[in-house]
């Protein structure tokens, strides 16, 4: 016999184990039949898919040709018919073009997926660069620069689990993954919200150098095609230029613990002006906090008054 503790435990699995169904597929914001890729928000992800289309229209006439040619054998060549089998060893032009055509088709697609993969490692003339740093399991985000100057007055970002979500994952919490919502868009953010998300401008060449600070984690975010491993001890970088302001969700893809679906990555995407007003505001934060710490730590003067 189970015990009446032990189902609730179970039946709280099965209920959180559907919510992350459903929260995955929030997170790809699929539509009703969908069964493409989605175009993403950057231009490199809008290649990626142009070239996706490309290959698979590529596969598909050559479905229909492969299937077409056997089972037009099948059907019109079959024994009992009375089709008889040539006795001919070889055509040579047919040789020559199934070899040269299956390499122009190779050459058609290899050469603009070159061009492409240079180009997703190509951050030169970044605007913006950000150090982005996994830890199990929270994303540190640091401003480095932005427009050619340093950025040293903006304070780190520790983006880590949005704390319903958290409370609504541990086990006889009482509280349901479903009822998790944004209250604004009434979007169902269970496990896909932070405390505090990324802010970066849009219309601006972004760099972001990725690593780690513990074991393996994967910084991605499906819409800007950045996708790089966090590596402890290793630098990488990717880039991503949104001209769309909104909000981004991505996730690690790196089984990086027992947390490890609880480190989803936000990235909000603002109006290069109100981006700079959000500077702004976070560079006056960072300066009255400092020196409200300076004034608390600062040795007091005797009073002459007071002898």
């Amino acid at each position: 016999m189970i015990s009446s503790n032990c189902k609730r435990r179970i039946v709280g699995a099965g209920a959180a184990f559907g919510a992350l169904l459903v929260s995955m597929a929030a997170a790809a914001d699929p539509r009703p039949w969908q069964l493409n890729l989605d175009k993403g928000v950057t231009p490199i992800s809008q290649q990626i898919w142009n070239l996706h289309m490309a290959a698979l229209w590529v596969c598909v006439v050559l479905g229909i040709l492969v299937f077409g040619a056997m089972f037009i054998s099948i059907v019109r060549f079959r024994k009992s018919k009375g089709a008889v089998a040539a006795t001919w060893s070889h055509n040579t032009l047919l040789e020559v073009a199934w070899t040269v055509v299956p390499v122009l088709i190779l050459i058609g697609l290899a050469a603009p997926a070159t061009i492409l993969t240079r180009d997703m490692y190509n951050a030169t003339g970044s605007q913006m660069t950000i150090k982005v740093t996994g830890y199990q399991w929270l994303w540190r985000y640091d401003y480095v620069s932005y427009d050619g100057k340093p950025v040293t007055k903006v304070p780190t970002i520790y983006s880590r689990l949005a704390w319903d979500s958290n409370t609504a994952r541990q086990l006889d919490s009482g509280v349901s993954p479903w009822s998790v919502v944004d209250k604004q868009t009434g979007f169902h953010d269970y496990l896909l919200d932070v405390t505090h998300p990324l802010v970066i401008p849009a219309g601006v060449k972004v760099r972001f150098l990725i690593t780690a600070d513990d074991v393996i984690h994967g910084w991605w975010v499906p819409d800007f095609a950045a996708k790089r491993d966090a590596i402890p001890g290793i630098m990488n970088d990717a880039w991503a230029k949104v001209d769309k302001p909104g909000i981004y969700r991505g996730q690690c893809y790196v089984l990086c613990g027992q947390d490890h679906s609880a480190m989803p990555i936000v990235v909000k995407v603002l109006p290069k002006d109100q981006f700079n007003a959000w500077l702004a505001e976070q560079e006056s934060a960072a300066t009255l906090d400092k020196a409200a710490r300076t004034a608390q730590t600062a040795p007091r003067k005797p009073d002459p008054a007071k002898g």
